[in-house]
């Protein structure tokens, strides 16, 4: 075993309108909703020593138990796959993942993603948390967003790693190119993000039941009918940064799923139409596990991204 099997929190604060599975879902970014959900159910979580349902609301100075169990077999099966690497060591490695990359497996994903390159990487040594052998995954990108990702090879690495996203301590940039000609050259986003009600599939700014969010920016680059534009995130909320351009009237460029009209527009308006969503996580930064000092790294765009910006660069 390479780290303590048992996390204990106090509550701080009560939080009459959020959920157990939800509180913890920010406190372990890594872990998905729906394994706390079966983590609890299956009495793994405890609330001041006994079991409670998910829809349990978080109380002010109760002590919640996490009792991550033995990691099962991954199904995943190791591949030889290519990594472009920027850090490891022992405990960790940070990649600059491609586009187009599926992280996990799933229905219709079960080969060719990241962990089956890690697990043959890695050759199993990967951490188990959330009850799954050697994912390692402490944070996620979609398939179609590049650049920095950290991966855990230990179940310490991978608590100490999750807890710096929980506590907003990781700084991450992204470069985004966008539609249309934002009008500031800086600014912040305040909005928060919720499940869309009717797409399930998607996320939608919504004050009412929604998390709190917040973004900010500033243009690296005025283009043809776009901006180059580099984007910080103070929040971790699922589609963050595609949501909160939408919100303003400027989607990703290449992002058809909250950007397609304008996206429609830009392609006849410029003749360049985007393989992908133009979303690179350029910039990570977070505290060594072990060392405590810092991990910087920084990822160079992909080429896709690099042609993107030849076909809108404005004509002199």
């Amino acid at each position: 075993m390479n780290a303590p099997r048992t996390v204990r929190l106090t509550v701080e604060f009560s939080r009459p309108s959020q959920r157990l599975d939800v509180f913890l879902r920010d406190q372990f970014p890594a872990v998905s909703r729906g394994a706390l959900q079966r983590l609890i159910e299956d009495g793994h979580i405890l609330v001041n020593g006994r079991s409670v349902k998910p829809t349990h609301h978080p109380q002010a100075g109760e002590v919640i138990e996490v009792r991550w169990p033995e990691a099962r077999p991954a199904e995943a099966q190791p591949e030889a796959m290519p990594l472009d690497l920027l850090f490891e060591d022992d405990l960790l490695l940070v990649l600059n993942k491609p586009p187009g990359l599926v992280v996990h497996p799933a229905a219709g994903h079960e080969a060719h993603t990241l962990v089956n390159a890690l697990l043959h990487h890695c050759a199993g040594q990967l951490s188990g948390i959330g009850g799954v052998a050697r994912p390692g995954i402490v944070h996620r990108l979609d398939k179609d967003t590049s650049g920095c990702l950290v991966v855990a090879k230990t179940d310490a690495a991978h608590l100490a790693l999750s807890a710096q996203f929980a506590a907003r301590r990781v700084e991450k940039i992204y470069h985004a190119v966008v539609c249309g000609e934002l009008p500031r050259e800086h600014g912040e986003i305040h909005a928060a993000i919720a499940r869309h009600p009717s797409h399930r599939k998607r996320m939608a700014v919504t004050e009412e039941r929604g998390r709190a969010a917040r973004t900010s920016f500033r243009v690296l680059q005025r283009l043809r009918e776009a901006t180059l534009v580099e984007a910080i995130l103070h929040t971790g909320r699922t589609h963050q940064i595609r949501v909160h351009f939408q919100h303003l009237g400027f989607p990703i460029v290449g992002d058809l799923t909250y950007g397609n009209r304008q996206n429609l527009r830009l392609e006849e308006l410029t003749h360049y139409a985007a393989p992908r969503q133009m979303l690179h996580a350029r910039y990570l930064s977070f505290i060594h596990p072990r060392t405590g000092r810092p991990v910087v790294c920084e990822a160079p765009w992909p080429e896709d991204f690099r042609e993107a910006l030849k076909a809108l660069q404005r004509v002199t």
